[in-house]
């Protein structure tokens, strides 16, 4: 079957099996920021943004983003160095694994909530796990980027 979809700016259409899961789609495609980890829904790191929501791409099958507009980190490359580089001043960026959904989190957190609380931030942060460092530096960063690029 054929969906159509907004990917990074470009409308695209992909042949997809009904039972796909858009994780598998995006790698198949060449969206490769976007990592495969637990296949449960729980880590993070498949995060991409629909509809500008993150979502885990492991947990969704393809057919259900027909019509989305969907991003990866491909598409925000200035954004993820501006938020990689608060990460790296807060000493939290290691492995680099998990930046990619980390980024796409934040971002979806900076259009969902004008003025996040801590317990917001760690409450996006929760389905996100990163095993290199915890997760207070990386608070510190996340308040830093959205204070400066208001």
């Amino acid at each position: 079957m054929n969906i159509q979809v907004t990917i990074n700016g470009a409308s695209r259409t992909w042949s997809i099996e009904p039972h796909e899961l858009l994780l598998d789609t995006l790698r198949r495609y060449g969206y490769l920021s976007v990592k495969k980890g637990c296949d449960s829904g729980s880590c993070g790191v498949c995060t991409v943004l629909i509809n500008d929501k993150p979502v885990n791409s492991c947990s969704i099958f393809a057919a259900k983003v027909d019509g989305s507009n969907i991003v990866t980190v491909e598409g925000v490359q200035a954004e993820a160095e501006k938020i990689g580089a608060y990460m790296v001043d807060e000493g939290v960026d290691q492995c680099g694994f998990c930046s990619p959904g980390f980024v796409l989190t934040v971002l979806g957190l900076q259009k969902e909530l004008k003025n996040p609380t801590e317990d917001d931030i760690l409450h996006y942060l929760s389905g996100n796990l990163c095993r290199c460092t915890g997760y207070v530096g990386q608070a510190r960063a996340i308040h830093k980027y959205l204070k400066e690029s208001k």
